[in-house]
Order: C-alpha cells, then structure tokens, then sequence
C-alpha cells in the first residue's frame, strides 16, 4: 500500500459516510442509540501488566483472506474466554471485507468493550460506530492533517467514545498527545507499502509523552513479542491476523495475555 492507495481508501470513506448520511440524517441517527458500551480504556487499565485488545478480521490489502468461514462473534467469544480486555473489530468493508453488522453483533455478543477500526475522516462515521455498540474509535493520525484530528477527538467525547489515535512517527506521537489524545498505538506496519517494522514500536516507545495508554499495534503474533513489549513500557497490545489465522484462537489469546502479566 501507498500514500497513493491511503488516499484512495480515505475518499472512499468519505464517499460512503455521504451515502450514508443521505439515507439516515445525522440527527436522525443520534437519536437512536444504544446505552453506553463498557469503557474501554478503564478496561485496560483493569487488567494487570499488557493488555490484550484481540482483533476480529476477515481480511487485509497485506495478507488477503484470514479466515474462511468468518464468524466475528465466535472469535470475539474465543478472545473473551482466553482473557482478552478488549476486543477491535474491522468495519471497513472494501478493504478488509468488515462492517458495522459484524461490529453490533460483536457487541451484543460479550460484555467487553469494542474498538471499531475503520478509516475516519467524518464526524457522520463516529455516530455510526456509536449507534453499533462501539466503546472506542480508532483515529489515523496521517489520515487526518491539520486541526482534523483534535476535531475528531473532541467529536468522539461528545458520542461517548474513547478514542486509539494510531501513530506511525515521534511527530504524530507528540501531535496525538497534543490533541488530547488518551490512547496511542504505534502501529508497526508502514502505512506508504504495509511493511512491518516489529522494532518501531520499540524505537518510539522511549518519545512516549507522559499520561498516555501506550498500544503496540500490527507485527504482534507471538508470547515472546509481547514480553518484549511489557519490558519496553507498553501498556496493551492490539493482535489481529496472529489470533484471526489461529486454529484455538482462545489458546492464543490465553498465552498473550499470560506473557503480558509476566507469566
């Protein structure tokens, strides 16, 4: 992937938030929401050592096809049983075959909290994963320049979301905190060709600003990785396509969470 193709899925994304907002006015959507999901960076907090925010995914631009058949709500089941605190689960669906069906089912199904992971570039979208059940937005900080991000954060409080502003240098890491960002995920994957770089978390861990929930996010797949998170300061890790592709995604998951509490 590129700078070219993020661009891409960015215009899609707003595309589609226009389409939706002609079917259902904003107001109208506002007007039909659940009760507040679980919070989520109290769930983090909760746990003891790293954190296991487990991913449920059908595909990706990288690897392709995860898992077949999908059934998010049997992996969410499986990510709760194993110990998980939170779970995250794709909507988009032109590029990583998601939606917000799959993230409602996912929210009906276990009583964790959920990130919805999605490209957003529109208010409309906050309210959309807000009216599905979501307990956090994910926000891309090189998605959104200039004031677009604190915007965004702010827009997230009044809908009762927390926010995973996701970061990919020092500058963004330091723009996020500055926005008022409570959770950072460094994401090791490069968003200009989908490389993995498993040592930037590592690297820009030590910029970490000072009151923030730190998120080891992509590249994550084994108990040994998150050891070596824990070790590095991070607060939780965020696991996709390791568990996704699993067999005994619950088995997994128990050991992540086992090596995040130093066990």
């Amino acid at each position: 992937m590129n700078a070219t193709i993020l661009e891409e899925i960015c215009a899609r994304a707003r595309t589609d938030a226009r389409a939706a907002r002609r079917r259902v006015a904003l107001e109208e959507l506002r007007e039909e929401l659940p009760a507040p999901a679980p919070d989520f960076l109290a769930a983090l907090r909760a746990k003891p050592g790293v954190a296991l925010i487990a991913e449920c995914k059908r595909r990706s631009p990288s690897a392709g096809v995860l898992r077949e058949p999908y059934d998010p709500v049997e992996l969410a089941r499986s990510y709760s049983a194993g110990g998980a605190a939170a779970l995250s689960c794709l909507s988009n669906q032109p590029y990583f075959g998601g939606s917000l069906a799959h993230l409602e089912a996912v929210a009906r199904a276990v009583d964790l909290p959920v990130l919805c992971k999605e490209f957003v570039v529109d208010e409309y979208q906050i309210w959309q994963a807000r009216a599905a059940g979501a307990a956090a937005l994910l926000l891309i900080a090189a998605a959104l320049p200039g004031a677009a991000l604190e915007t965004l954060i702010e827009a997230c409080g009044e809908a009762r979301l927390e926010t995973l502003v996701e970061v990919h240098t020092g500058d963004e890491m330091t723009r996020a905190a500055d926005a008022g960002a409570r959770v950072i995920g460094i994401n090791n994957r490069d968003l200009s060709d989908f490389s993995v770089d498993r040592r930037r978390a590592l690297r820009l861990a030590e910029q970490r600003p000072g009151g923030v929930w730190l998120v080891a996010e992509s590249g994550v797949e084994s108990p040994r990785a998150v050891g070596e998170l824990a070790e590095a300061g991070f607060d939780a890790v965020l696991v996709g396509t390791a568990l996704v592709r699993e067999d005994d995604p619950r088995e997994l998951a128990r050991r992540l969470v086992a090596a995040g509490e130093g066990r």
